[in-house]
């Protein structure tokens, strides 16, 4: 397999990335495996139906929801209503069967409950490039798939400096008594 941005051949047809410019080339492996089309994932039959456990978990979230908006009303009709014993009765009832209920229909269904099915998972084979017909000279020149990899002249590319070519500094200890010398020769 070849990079289609930089074209550098690619050690085998596993590779995530490019090795010389660090192009993903999942999507490229994907493509070539299905003959040059994008793969589509069609759902599953039945993907629209919810499952069991996120249905448990729905109700749950509902009833609760309701329990704060049903509690509340009926309290302040209870405190408007003259005989409030039934209604005293209907708001305890509601805020347990709300307010307990819920939270526990949700603990049931995220722990006993069957969860939405695995999708199946298919491995996609590894690429193996198709073998290249063997043309004679005579044969006409047919174009590649895939364009051949720049070369890069070697002119482009900065010549190495020669290191042996440099002139070594004089040490320290010249410098120094170059400078004592011109002393001692302005005393005399």
């Amino acid at each position: 397999m070849f990079c289609p941005q930089c074209g550098q051949q690619q050690v085998s047809g596993v590779v995530r990335f490019c090795s010389r410019c660090g192009f993903p080339l999942d999507g490229v492996s994907q493509i070539l495996a299905n003959g040059g089309m994008l793969p589509v994932y069609t759902p599953s039959e039945g993907g629209k139906e919810i499952s069991p456990r996120r249905r448990g978990v729905r109700q749950g979230v509902i009833l609760l929801l309701t329990g704060a908006v049903l509690v509340p009303i009926l309290g302040v009709l209870t405190s408007f209503a003259q005989n409030s014993t039934f209604l005293e009765i209907l708001v305890a009832i509601a805020a347990i069967l709300c307010f307990v209920g819920g939270p526990l229909r949700m603990l049931y269904a995220a722990i006993f409950e069957e969860g939405a099915p695995q999708r199946a998972h298919f491995p996609q084979p590894s690429y193996a490039p198709p073998a290249m017909p063997v043309r004679s000279p005579l044969q006409g020149h047919t174009p590649a798939s895939l364009p051949p990899p720049p070369a890069n002249p070697a002119g482009a590319w900065r010549s190495r400096p020669k290191t042996a070519e440099l002139v070594q500094p004089p040490s320290i200890t010249e410098n120094t008594t170059r400078l004592l010398e011109k002393d001692e020769s302005k005393d005399r």
